[in-house]
């Protein structure tokens, strides 16, 4: 068996963990550039449309041009005219140019995505993807922990200008690395497309909809890993007002809350670096999913701060354990030659549940008291967990946790 690469694994953590730290630093300034030129709340809330709104216009045709098209060639594309996009913000003065300059920065993280999913799983072979995805989960935590760190600290010493510079600058950088790292696409042929858009764009659905008729275990599974991920948001989406408005809390416990997630996501990605080799596929994604499940209950019920710093320890911790799992399940379940169309359409489904469900957890909060949501979203989770760890323990199905071999 051929030694896998660590050195090319390093640039492409470190080319992905510069743009996810860019990402955050972006995230904290573009609130701050649009409620200073606004001073509309209503304006700030705009931002977290654009995102999935994009996604589901890009993400139903995008898939079949990622597989078809050099997924090196899309990230360093991406990349850069993010870093274009971004850059520009701080001369558009109107907040309409600023949306649309958000919303091409959007579809170009929309091709991002599945196309950095498809070229990690053609660069890391079966054997490294679990190392690898929990070393990607402590990249993703770091940029969570430092990113905001960063912005803050601009803030203080410059204006929110510098930061935005430098978040241009970070996918500068980011596209310079992923320009180093080897081309896995140099037998990719790109077929003369004979049927129209429409046709392309229909037998792209087909064939999804086909792997997934086909792989109806992997579907389950997944599909409840999506919902458990759609669950979480809601209820993150309702953090603020329920720990002040509802547990009692202030601004400084809450933010500190925020750190002690990071940091426990950062602890569990950690560990499971450090012991990857004696943790199975189907452990990484049975505990992790119980127990952040587990740790949203606690949450849920917390009429104390004590009890909500414990219940976001845990579900930091296992939340690591969570997306390393699923990561590796997914990357060693779907074949390469689909991976594009079958990222593209997921995000397409969970975009659009995503925005009912955020619209709907909104509704119920002005209905009936936030703490029924909650409870009600946490319970939901648990027993999508406990249905996946009976799913897990089912006999017959080992190849689909394999580490040996590819699908």
């Amino acid at each position: 068996m051929k030694q896998f690469n660590w050195k090319l694994a390093s640039m492409l953590l470190a080319g992905i963990g510069i743009s996810k730290l860019g990402d955050f630093i972006y995230l904290i300034a573009i609130n701050l550039i649009v409620y200073d030129i606004t001073g509309s709340a209503a304006a700030v809330a705009g931002l977290w449309i654009i995102g999935p709104i994009t996604s589901v216009i890009t993400n139903s045709w995008s898939g079949g041009m990622i597989d078809r098209k050099n997924k090196k060639s899309i990230m360093i594309w991406t990349d850069m005219a993010r870093a274009l996009g971004v850059a520009l913000i701080p001369f558009l003065g109107s907040i309409g140019f600023i949306y649309a300059a958000l919303f091409l920065i959007s579809i170009a993280k929309a091709l991002f995505m599945p196309a950095s999913a498809t070229y990690i799983a053609k660069l890391v072979p079966i054997q490294s993807r679990k190392r690898f995805n929990s070393i990607n989960s402590l990249v993703a935590s770091g940029a969570f922990i430092v990113g905001p760190a960063i912005a803050g600290g601009l803030f203080l010493i410059g204006t929110i200008d510098t930061a935005v510079f430098l978040n241009a600058a970070s996918f500068v950088f980011s596209a310079v690395i992923i320009w180093l790292l080897p081309d896995m696409d140099k037998e990719l042929k790109s077929p003369s497309v004979q049927t129209s858009a429409y046709e392309t764009l229909r037998d792209d659905w087909k064939q999804v909809i086909a792997f997934g008729r086909r792989e109806a275990f992997f579907i389950s599974v997944y599909g409840c890993f999506q919902a458990f991920g759609l669950f979480s948001l809601a209820m993150d989406s309702q953090e603020v007002v329920y720990i002040q408005d509802v547990v009692g809390l202030t601004e400084a416990d809450y933010s500190f809350l925020v750190s002690i997630s990071g940091i426990g996501f950062a602890l569990g990605a950690l560990f499971i670096t450090i012991v990857s080799k004696m943790l199975s596929i189907k452990q990484l994604m049975g505990y992790g999913m119980l127990l952040t499940a587990a740790g949203y209950l606690i949450y849920a019920v917390a009429d104390s701060f004590m009890m909500v710093v414990i219940g976001f320890t845990v579900l930091g911790i296992f939340n690591a354990f969570l997306s390393a799992g699923y990561q590796t399940f997914y990357q060693n379940n779907v074949p390469v030659e689909i991976m594009g169309r079958m990222t593209s359409v997921i995000g397409v489904i969970q975009s659009i549940a995503q925005i009912f469900l955020l619209i709907g957890i909104g509704v119920l909060g002005d209905l009936f008291p936030l703490r029924y949501t909650i409870v009600i979203l946490a319970a939901l989770n648990l027993l999508l967990s406990l249905y996946v760890c009976l799913q897990l323990l089912k006999p017959g199905k080992q190849q689909y946790f394999s580490e040996t071999t590819s699908s």
